[in-house]
């Protein structure tokens, strides 16, 4: 074992993984499990069918308390905060001064003035430090690094945690609540949220770092569940149009650009009660202005779904270019989609080329391979709506 590898942060499931078989590699700084014994693609179609266990105790959880805690936090995001409702859940971007995205979160309302907040593993020292030193005099900013997250993913997924957390099933898509899991041998308190990052009905549970392994091999002793790594985490997501932060999203691109225009509710859009007060706000709004800022004008990018019209992955980085051989772009994430058994990926176009069924051509290794622009997601999502 490396120096390297000795400097890796673990998780409190690292032994677990090992027992499993999993094979590890570096993660956001942490040692993680990229796939077990099954592989990716056996991964990937049981989440898809049954239920998947992920360990991503690797990312940022916090606590914003105070009377002033929502107002605050809304003044880092273009989302509406104020009035998401107790109990419920919502998707937020933290953004620069110039309206780019210095990490894409989830926020909870837990009520009694609290928040609470999950940010990526790569990125969460970065943004607990940025939402410290501009709201920290404003509210509480109350890391969690005494807990772990675990997602339980896929159809079958609400079956399986009901046998131990009756309840949950009542929960809908982005709601969530205090449980208590019974193992059989002991009562886990938890939090959880029926939500996830594959497309599938599903649930993200924080639970202490003392009582996560019990509470994963109480999951895994499920007929349902097995162990899913980083690798099919990846695959699914893809697959479902959700954006990874530093591949699809990142300082260097806005939500307009980034077709996230969903995550912006109209309170805060022109016209809006609260229109504007977010970092970037005169930039955004203009480009809203602009036909949602896909009208073609020189110097806008887009963000868009992929399809390769060969049967040749198109990876990441890839140069996309027109019929005539010019960079209208590129490619930030791509694979081949398990689940639909074509090469899928998402990129930037020039906004000419950002129209569902437009065809460009990827430079894979020297050669060209046509694409399509698609709609996404590319395989339909199953959250529970009730």
């Amino acid at each position: 074992m490396s120096a390297t590898d000795t400097a890796l942060l673990t998780t409190p499931l690292n032994a677990l993984h090992i027992e499993l078989g999993a094979r590890m590699v570096p993660f956001a700084g942490y040692s993680m499990p990229v796939q077990y014994p099954a592989g990716l693609m056996a991964e990937h179609h049981h989440t898809r069918n049954a239920a998947g266990l992920f360990d991503v105790s690797h990312m940022g959880q916090l606590r914003l308390v105070g009377p002033d805690a929502a107002a605050a936090f809304e003044t880092l995001m273009p989302v509406d905060v104020m009035d998401l409702a107790v109990g419920k859940q919502r998707y937020g971007l933290l953004l620069t001064d110039e309206g780019t995205i210095i990490d894409d979160l989830m926020f909870f309302n837990k009520g009694d003035n609290e928040l609470f907040v999950i940010v990526n593993g790569a990125c969460k020292v970065g943004d607990i430090a940025h939402i410290q030193a501009k709201i920290g005099s404003r509210c509480q900013v109350v890391p969690l690094p005494d807990y772990a997250l675990l997602a339980l993913q896929g159809p079958q997924a609400v079956t399986a945690l009901s046998r131990l957390a009756p309840g949950v099933e009542k929960l809908v898509f982005m709601t969530g609540g205090n449980f208590t899991v019974d193992t059989g041998t002991q009562k886990i308190d938890v939090f959880l949220t029926r939500s996830g990052y594959t497309g599938e009905d599903g649930f993200e549970i924080s639970v202490h770092n003392d009582h996560a392994e019990a509470l994963a091999r109480a999951l895994l002793a499920q007929p349902e569940v097995k162990p899913i790594g980083l690798g099919a985490r990846n695959s699914l997501r893809l697959e479902a149009g959700l954006c990874l932060y530093g591949n699809d999203i990142d300082t260097t691109t806005t939500p307009v650009e980034a077709s996230l225009l969903w995550a912006m509710q109209k309170v805060r859009r022109a016209g809006g009660a609260r229109e504007g007060s977010f970092p970037g706000a005169t930039k955004i709004l203009a480009a809203l202005a602009d036909s949602t800022g896909a009208s073609g004008q020189k110097g806008t990018k887009k963000r868009v779904g992929l399809i390769a019209l060969e049967r040749i992955p198109v990876r990441d980085h890839t140069e996309l270019q027109d019929g005539n051989g010019n960079k209208i772009g590129e490619v930030t994430s791509g694979l081949l989609g398990p689940t639909i058994d074509k090469p899928v990926a998402m990129g930037y176009v020039d906004a000419a080329w950002a129209a569902v069924g437009t065809k460009v051509v990827a430079i894979v290794r020297g050669k060209p391979v046509p694409m399509e622009v698609s709609a996404m997601p590319f395989v339909p999502t199953r959250y529970y709506r009730g």
